[in-house]
């Protein structure tokens, strides 16, 4: 294209040396017109390929502008995509850690709580073992004088009852035996070692089962298991006496002791229902009494549970 402009400037240029020498002639005026009107043209031409050069180039460089626009963007996108990414990680550890914090607080608050309820049961129990030991030891504190009278009412018993054993002692040496046995086993209650006792009074039973001293044995017998609190087995002795010896002497402390173990093993309905009937019999006794002092108290700690 460069070429066909110099060709035809130098047309041009010697077309207007032959004007302005005057050598032309007509036919030569027309080659020249000619050969204008072909460079116009071709400088149109030229013009438009210039043009559409232009429109390319601009075309390019919008495109390649374009395209690191969108690079960036692609760019910006993917930096924004992982800071929501972290910002997602960051969320969820604070979720968990605030689950966690959250569970640990409700936790404490639970073993507080429970803690807290242990501790009362327990002041309820403790309060409770306090009442029934201060009933226990009133209850109790009539019952210290048994042993003396029952002591000085064995030893009345035995002077009644071995006078004749020693008058006839010469010939029936066997009685003083037999009083020696039940000594011996009463003086084993004495000093607290009821299943030496118990065991003494049983082997005199079985040897004097008809003996006049056969029914003290038996509530001897019932009297060690009370002491060794084994209520159970003392409510079956004084059973066992009572239906024997229903007129004994001993009969009301029977009673009296066999109402106080069906207390003991929670039965307040039987035990309660043995001191009425203690009271009803032996009215003037003073196992009485304390059946009368025991169903008050009883009735009292009723009322105060049902507060």
């Amino acid at each position: 294209m460069a070429d066909r402009a110099k060709v035809s400037g130098r047309f041009l240029f010697s077309a207007i040396c032959c004007l302005l020498s005057a050598c032309a002639t007509s036919g030569d005026l027309e080659l020249l017109r000619q050969d204008v009107d072909k460079l116009q043209r071709d400088s149109f031409s030229m013009r438009g390929e210039l043009d559409g050069l232009k429109e390319k180039t601009t075309g390019v460089a919008k495109e390649e502008s374009f395209n690191v626009v969108r690079m960036n963007q692609a760019e910006m996108q993917s930096q924004l995509a992982n800071v929501a990414k972290d910002i997602q990680v960051l969320s969820g550890r604070f979720d968990e850690n605030k689950y966690f914090i959250e569970k640990t607080l409700k936790d404490w608050t639970s073993e507080m709580d429970l803690m807290k309820a242990q501790m009362a049961a327990l002041e309820r129990q403790m309060k409770e073992m306090k009442d029934k030991s201060s009933a226990f030891e009133g209850q109790l504190k009539p019952l210290q004088e048994f042993p003396k009278e029952q002591e000085a009412e064995r030893k009345s018993e035995a002077s009644q009852k071995g006078s004749p054993a020693r008058e006839e002692q010469a010939v029936k040496p066997a009685a003083s035996d037999k009083l020696a046995k039940y000594d011996a086993a009463y003086n084993a209650f004495t000093k607290k070692h009821y299943k030496e006792s118990r065991e003494k009074f049983e082997a005199f039973i079985r040897e004097f089962p008809k003996d006049e001293l056969a029914d003290n044995a038996h509530f001897w017998i019932a009297e060690t298991s009370y002491n060794e609190k084994d209520f159970e087995g003392a409510i079956l002795s004084y059973e066992t006496f009572l239906k024997k010896y229903p007129n004994s002497k001993k009969a009301p402390a029977g009673l009296l002791k066999q109402g106080f173990s069906f207390i003991e093993i929670g039965d307040k309905k039987t035990g309660k229902a043995i001191l009425e009937q203690l009271i009803e019999r032996y009215p003037k006794a003073k196992e009485a009494e304390l059946a009368k002092k025991s169903i008050e108290d009883l009735s009292k700690k009723t009322v105060k549970k049902k507060k």
